[in-house]
Parts: C-alpha cells; structure tokens; sequence
C-alpha cells in the first residue's frame, strides 16, 4: 500500500517537480488537499480533517531574498508563524509520521574559503532576513522533535536549478536570453551580475530524491545538507550554456543584478546524506543545463 505524503508549497518550483515524479511512483501517494493557508490555522484543520498523511514535506516558504529585505516581517510570518502553525494542525491531526522541514545552505552566511566544503556541524551566520526566518523555523522543528512522536529532519539544500524555475535566478535568467537569442528576439548580449562567484548546483530532481530518501533513512532531530558537492564558476556555466543553445554571445554586467557582500565561492559537502540514506547525484550538469533551455524555448514559443 502507498504511503500518503503531505507536500506544502505544491505549487512552487520544487513541488511542481515533485508532483511530476510522484505521479507514477509505486511507493508514494501524494495528497490532493483543500487550499489553505499556512497563516490561517482554520483552513489548516480544514485540509486535514479527512486525512493523515504518513509524511510530510515542508516546502512552502517566502524564498526571494530581496523580498525578505524590502519585507522582513511578511517572511518572518510566512515563514516562521506559518511553520508553527502547520505543526500544531498536524498534531491536532493526530500525524505521527516523519516530517522533512526545508531549510536552505543559505543560513550559512559568509564562509571564509579555507573553511570550504561547508558540512552540517558549521554555526548558522544567517545575513539577510530569509536566512534568519529558515534558521528559525529549524530550531522550531528540531524543538517539536524532542515534544512529538514524529521522525523531524532539517535539509538544507545549496543551489538547485531545473525546469519551472523562476527567471529571478542565474540560470534561467539567462537560459531565457539565449533563447531569445537564438530565435532573433534580442541582441547577442546578456545581462548578468556578477559571474565570477562560484555555486554548488544540484538538479532539482536529484534534490527531490534527497528529500524522499530522507523520509525513509533520515534519522530524526538531524540536519542534513543536499548539494552536489561541485563548485561551479558562474561564468563558465553560461559560456556553456551559449554552447548548448549555439549561440555566440558577449556579457554585460547589469548593475541591479548585483548582490551587496555577494559570497565569492560556495560549495557544500553532502557527505553525511549520502553515507546515511545511500543518496548520490545522479543527474549531469549538462543535462541540467539543457533541460533549462529546452523549458524556455518552450515558453517563449508558447508566448
């Protein structure tokens, strides 16, 4: 029988992913609930009066970082108050079950590089308002674990890119150029900010592996991070990106894609997921890449 799995933020990046691979899977069955709204804990019980799911993954937050600044209270709440209030509904709900909470690598802060690849034992040095919110909602479940008879683990995933993803991020951003490039709708030039950083990408469809192979192997109270354990330069990523698409493009550095205090290199270490769960990337970078392209050419043709 098919265990029922409860995924909040469905609708996002990551949960459209999640809905697409569950779809024929043989060992998870994902709820279809009513809407509801995580700062609303009457449409919470509402969504779960007819059901208990056997897990629970926490994927619906306000993620945009400069939305975190120009807002800090409405990420606060989302974020915070609105994970408190889907733990009180479940346990209203009567769930015993394993619940992953998704954090993000980006509650790191600013990693000196001798101190690089960045594993789960380093201290939170959260350094904008989002940060600060996902760090909080941690400390908030990891305190449910030692209260509740639930299995509750943190992932803290680094980059993730994918199909879907919002053109507000690096790689689409210019996948969506290149396209346009190459079907004469701009001018060979894309506008980036600062591509001499370095990122650890994993595809989104390995992070979704992470977060269920965690549901059956992850040991509760535990932080985990999920990351390919690859540092990649920004730069050259696009220059290959150009590549796939066959296109010849020069790049201008656009001002407001700037980041204050930008992080120079990032790159995480996922040993400890692996060595637990068995978990390993699976999915190339090129691959990756291509299916990025490939959504985007879809789109603007579509448009």
């Amino acid at each position: 029988m098919k265990k029922a799995l409860l995924v909040t933020g469905l609708g996002g990046f990551v949960g459209g992913h999640i809905r697409r691979m569950l779809a024929n899977d043989d060992r998870w069955r994902l709820l279809e609930t009513p809407a509801y709204d995580l700062l609303d804990p009457v449409s919470l019980d509402a969504s779960l009066r007819n059901v208990v799911p056997d897990a629970v993954i926490h994927l619906a937050a306000q993620t945009f970082i400069p939305e975190s600044v120009r807002d800090p209270e409405k990420t606060l709440r989302i974020n915070v108050l609105g994970t408190l209030n889907l733990l009180q509904a479940l346990k209203r709900s009567g769930f015993t079950g394993a619940l992953l909470y998704v954090s993000s690598g980006d509650i790191y802060g600013q990693v000196a590089e001798s101190q690089l690849p960045i594993k789960e034992s380093r201290l939170p040095a959260p350094r904008n308002p989002y940060a600060v919110s996902k760090c909080s909602a941690e400390l908030l479940c990891l305190q449910w674990s030692y209260m509740e008879p639930w299995r509750m683990m943190v992932a803290r995933p680094f980059n993730h890119i994918g199909s879907g993803q919002a053109e507000a991020f690096v790689i689409p951003s210019v996948a969506r150029q290149l396209v346009r490039i190459g079907l004469g709708l701009q001018e060979p030039v894309v506008q980036v900010g600062d591509v001499d950083v370095t990122r650890d990408f994993l595809d989104v469809r390995d992070v979704i592996r992470a977060y269920l192979r965690l549901l059956d192997a992850g040991r509760s109270a535990e932080i985990y991070n999920v990351c390919s354990g690859v540092e990649r330069n920004i730069r050259q990523l696009v220059q290959q990106m150009a590549v796939l698409a066959g296109v010849e493009v020069q790049l201008v550095q656009d001002a407001e894609r700037l980041r204050r205090a930008e992080q120079r290199r990032v790159l995480g270490c996922s040993a400890k997921l692996q060595r637990e769960t068995g978990w390993k990337p699976a999915i190339a970078i090129e691959e990756t890449l291509q299916s990025v392209l490939a959504d985007w050419g879809m789109r603007e043709i579509q448009e």
